[in-house]
């Protein structure tokens, strides 16, 4: 499917409706690494029913705004791990462990007391709909939490070390991974924020993993890498403490932020060098207040030295659940804005 010079995407999530999840509970604790079904405002009864019709509207947002990747929003998730990480074999959800936090904080986590194995495909049915809702000629993206990240939002009883919980994971990432582009999916994102938060075990065993998850895949693939959400990590440094290694990765588009931390582009080069995409993010979403598209086009140019206009997609700096939704939907008008702005430079 042919792509326009800077697409744009999400990165993965898009603001829930208050009338389907608490909102203000949501954004008041750590995102949920267990599963949270206090916070669903719906009844169970009707709860699949009420994700779909609001991921309809999430879908509708990135259409309107003149998307050219559209994601599901991850609507119906509590957060961007849970969902797949508690559908697995070998861990035990319902006496959990505790792992910190990149904050530092404990956390509820699934707890491993067995062989990781995935039972069954786990997103398989959103993308279906997704593909359903987004139309022909769109573009759909799906994402996956990472095995690096799920080994390090656990507490490990069974593998002899982290890493080994890790290459279990990534067993599992890739037979969804495989099933997800067997369903039509365009692109796969996984996400893999703890890559940043824990460097020196990134540096150990983190793309080798990351590999191991994409080996023998044949579709275009995607790691997100990030500061966390903004709305709970509030200091964003101004550099990756992993970043260039992910030259070594198998994914050909790498996702980061550059908007909430200024960051400085050139580290993007070695990344661009190797062949890499860059999933620029170029929204802040530390602010609910919406950029103009010039402003969103100034961040865009700041990496164009280091990277070539053909190797660029536009994105939020990470999933954009805690922004409110008029704002998230005035932020991607301005980022699709800017990417027509910006085309027209090129010529």
């Amino acid at each position: 499917m042919a792509s326009p010079l800077f697409p744009t995407s999400l990165v993965g999530s898009y603001p829930q409706p208050d009338w389907l999840i608490d909102r203000a509970r949501l954004a008041g604790r750590f995102p949920p690494r267990v599963r949270a079904r206090e916070l669903w405002r719906v009844d169970p009864e009707y709860l699949e029913q009420a994700q779909r019709d609001a991921t309809r509207l999430a879908i509708a947002d990135q259409l309107e705004a003149g998307l050219d990747i559209i994601t599901d929003g991850e609507i119906a998730r509590e957060s961007y791990s849970n969902a797949f990480a508690t559908a697995l074999d070998g861990v035990d959800i319902d006496n959990p462990g505790t792992a910190l936090d990149r904050s530092g904080h404990p956390n509820p986590v699934p707890r491993i007391v067995g062989p990781i194995s995935r039972r069954h495909p786990v997103g398989l049915a959103a993308l279906a709909f997704l593909r359903a809702q987004a139309g022909e000629g769109k573009a759909v993206k799906a994402t996956v939490p990472g095995p690096f990240t799920m080994a390090q939002q656990a507490q490990n009883d069974y593998y002899p070390s982290v890493e080994a919980a890790a290459y279990g994971y990534a067993e599992a990432v890739r037979d969804e991974i495989m099933d997800l582009f067997a369903a039509g999916a365009d692109i796969v994102q996984v996400d893999e924020p703890y890559l940043q938060a824990r460097p020196e075990a990134a540096r150990e065993f983190g793309v080798g993993v990351l590999n191991a998850a994409l080996d023998g895949i044949a579709g275009l693939t995607a790691v997100h890498l990030c500061f966390g959400y903004a709305a709970i990590i509030h200091e964003r440094p101004s550099g990756y403490s992993f970043l260039p290694e992910l030259a070594g990765a198998v994914a050909s588009q790498i996702s980061i932020e550059t908007a909430q931390s200024e960051l400085d582009c050139g580290v993007l080069a070695g990344l661009a060098d190797a062949g890499k995409t860059i999933i620029l993010g170029v929204l802040n979403l530390g602010d609910p207040a919406v950029e103009t598209a010039e402003a969103v086009a100034d961040r865009v140019r700041r990496a164009l030295p280091y990277v070539p206009a053909g190797q660029l997609v536009l994105a939020p700096d990470c999933g954009m659940k805690y922004l409110p939704r008029e704002s998230a939907l005035g932020k991607l008008r301005a980022m699709t804005a800017a990417a027509a702005k910006l085309r027209a430079e090129q010529h």
